[in-house]
């Protein structure tokens, strides 16, 4: 079975139709949230994912703004100027689909949510200490999270004393033996300075996690950007991955 787990669209449509042809024919995709934001093409990129297979797709922090459920001055100046043009660009329809995402799903043995299993659609897993204490708030197995746009995993030690913190490489396949949670990277906004978009393909029963990184036209969207009036930086750091 093949799971295409991916997350932090953020509104860049290239990027995600390179990750669903590079992914292939696949038996369900799990979202983990933020279709939106920063990107030119919000309504493109809901449109898109709705139709997918066997569809899960969460809440992250950018739908959540789009909805006016965010005190848009908990954001960054330019994240806020993204949030307030995109607010005024969702059609009825796009803001039906974000409505009705929840903020955390339990599936088989995975827990999905966009920041962390104890704040789904806020909290930022950016060190082991941080990691180690979210443990505690999934019963399952597994954990798979983004928001910090990292391809990282976070391996739970035997004696339940810490973790092991680990950046997975682009076409690294890992075999999970152990309580894990796992970040399949940004599609529309990398920042681990690889500007390809990044997925995972996760097989529920070999247990095995595979990272992969795809090219895509980055110029296109970033002239975009610049046409739509948004924030320059948000063009810049494409060319990066930062």
């Amino acid at each position: 079975m093949r799971i295409l787990v991916l997350s932090d669209i953020h509104a860049n449509l290239p990027a995600f139709d390179a990750v669903l042809a590079d992914a292939g024919t696949v038996d369900a995709v799990w979202c983990l949230g933020d279709v939106v934001g920063y990107g030119p093409d919000p309504n493109e990129c809901i449109a898109r994912i709705r139709d997918l297979p066997n569809l899960i797709c969460l809440l992250g922090n950018h739908d959540a703004a789009a909805l006016g459920r965010l005190d848009l001055s908990s954001f960054n100046r330019e994240a806020r100027l993204s949030a307030e043009w995109m607010q005024g660009q969702l059609t009825v329809e796009s803001l039906s689909f974000l409505s009705s995402r929840p903020e955390r799903e339990v599936t088989r043995f995975v827990t999905l949510s966009h920041g962390s299993p104890r704040n789904p659609v806020w909290e930022y897993l950016l060190d082991t200490h941080t990691a180690w204490l979210n443990f505690d708030h999934f019963d399952t197995t597994f954990c798979f999270v983004g928001h910090t746009h990292l391809p990282v995993a976070y391996f739970a030690q035997p004696d339940d004393t810490g973790v092991e913190w680990r950046l997975i490489k682009a076409d690294e396949t890992v075999t999970l033996k152990q309580r894990a949670i796992l970040n399949p990277g940004s599609v529309g906004q990398p920042r681990d300075h690889d500007p390809r978009a990044a997925y995972a393909i996760f097989d529920p029963d070999a247990l095995t996690w595979e990272a992969h990184r795809v090219s895509y036209d980055i110029a296109s969207v970033q002239k975009r950007i610049q046409e739509a009036g948004l924030p320059p930086r948000h063009a810049l750091r494409l060319s990066e991955g930062w």
